[in-house]
C-alpha cells in the first residue's frame, strides 16, 4: 500500500544535501538523492534528465514558484526568479 506521494510507506526520496546538481561527459543532467525507508539511510540514486527534460523542469519550476520570496544569491538566482517581474512569470503553467 502506497502513502500519498505515491510511495510505499516509509520511502522517503529526497535530495543529498549540498550536492549540487551534475552535467556528465554525454550531456545528460543528474540530480543526487537520497533514499530512505523507516528513518534508515537505504541509498543513494541519482534522477537523470536530458537537455531538454531539464529545460522542461526548470520552467515548471519557475511556474510553480511565482509569487514565492526569492532565497538564493542574487549571481545564482535564474533570471525567471528575479525582479522586476516579467509578463512571463505571472503566467502559470497550462
Amino acid at each position: 500500500m502506497n502513502g500519498p506521494n505515491g510511495l510505499p510507506y516509509g520511502l522517503r526520496v529526497s535530495r543529498v544535501p549540498g550536492k549540487p546538481v551534475h552535467r556528465d561527459e554525454g550531456g545528460q543532467y543528474a540530480i543526487h538523492l537520497w533514499l530512505r525507508q523507516d528513518g534508515q539511510f537505504n541509498g543513494d540514486l541519482a534522477l537523470t534528465l536530458s537537455p531538454v527534460e531539464a529545460e522542461l523542469l526548470h520552467a515548471q519550476l519557475c511556474f510553480a514558484l511565482d509569487g514565492e520570496p526569492v532565497t538564493t544569491y542574487d549571481d545564482v538566482t535564474p533570471d525567471c526568479r528575479k525582479e522586476p517581474r516579467h509578463a512571463a512569470s505571472r503566467m502559470r503553467w497550462p
